[in-house]
C-alpha cells in the first residue's frame, strides 16, 4: 500500500474548495485566523469587561465553534539567507564584518532561546440538513449529479459564510480581528498539523483537480 494512501485514511478531509473544508462525513468547516489580545497590558476592570464580553458572545451562538492555538518554532532561515546575500553584495569590509557578526548573533540567540510563534484560529462548522432526495442519483447522468452536488455545496457554503460573519462581527466587538483562511492557507495549516517535523517546509502546491476531487 502506498504510504501516502495509508496516511490519508486517518485524515477526515474529503476535499477543500474555496477555503471550505468538506469532511468525509459530509460536514463543512471554515477557519478564521485571529489576532491575540494582551490582557496583561490592560487594567483589571478592562480585563473583566473583555472576558465578560467574550463569555457572553460565545454563549449567545446557536452553533458550536472550536478555538485552537498553534505554536511553531520561529523559522529564521529566510532571514539568515537574506543576510548572507546582503553580505555578498556589499563591498565595504567593515559592513561585511558587521553583517557576519550580526548573522552569528541571530543564529546563536534563536538556537538558545527557542523562540516560538503562536497563531490563533476559530473553526466554524456547518452540517447541511438531509433531504429526502439526497443520494438518489446512482444511475443518473454524471453531469446532472455534479450539478446537483454543486448546488448543494453553494447552498451550504452560503449558510456557513453567514456563520462566519456572525463570529467575525462578534469577535470584533472586543478588539479581535479575524480573517477566513483561503484554500492554500487551509492546506498549509493542515500540512503543518499532520507533518510536525516539516515545519521549515511549505505544503506541496496542489492543482485545482487535486483540491476538488
Amino acid at each position: 500500500m502506498n504510504p501516502s494512501s495509508a496516511t490519508q485514511q486517518f485524515v477526515p478531509i474529503e476535499k477543500i474548495r474555496d477555503g471550505i473544508i468538506t469532511l468525509k462525513n459530509g460536514e463543512l468547516r471554515a477557519i478564521l485566523m485571529t489576532n491575540s489580545l494582551n490582557l496583561s497590558l490592560k487594567g483589571q476592570d478592562e480585563q473583566l469587561a473583555i472576558l465578560s464580553q467574550f463569555q457572553n458572545f460565545f454563549n449567545s451562538l446557536e452553533f458550536p465553534v472550536q478555538l485552537f492555538i498553534q505554536s511553531r518554532r520561529l523559522n529564521i532561515k529566510p532571514y539568515i539567507t537574506l543576510l548572507e546575500e546582503r553580505e555578498k553584495e556589499v563591498r565595504e569590509d567593515l559592513i561585511k564584518l558587521q553583517i557576519r557578526e550580526y548573522n552569528k548573533f541571530i543564529k546563536s540567540f534563536t538556537d538558545n532561546a527557542n523562540i516560538m510563534t503562536k497563531h490563533f484560529f476559530v473553526t466554524v462548522p456547518y452540517l447541511a440538513p438531509t433531504t429526502s432526495g439526497g443520494g438518489m442519483f446512482p444511475f443518473g447522468d454524471k453531469k446532472d449529479v455534479m450539478s446537483e452536488e454543486n448546488r448543494n455545496f453553494e447552498t451550504a457554503r452560503m449558510q456557513l459564510e453567514q456563520r462566519l460573519s456572525v463570529v467575525s462581527q462578534g469577535l470584533s466587538r472586543f478588539g479581535v480581528r479575524s480573517q477566513k483562511l483561503n484554500t492554500e492557507e487551509v492546506v498549509e495549516l493542515f500540512y503543518k498539523i499532520f507533518n510536525p517535523s516539516e515545519q521549515d517546509h511549505s505544503a506541496p502546491k496542489l492543482t485545482k483537480e487535486m483540491m476538488e476531487k
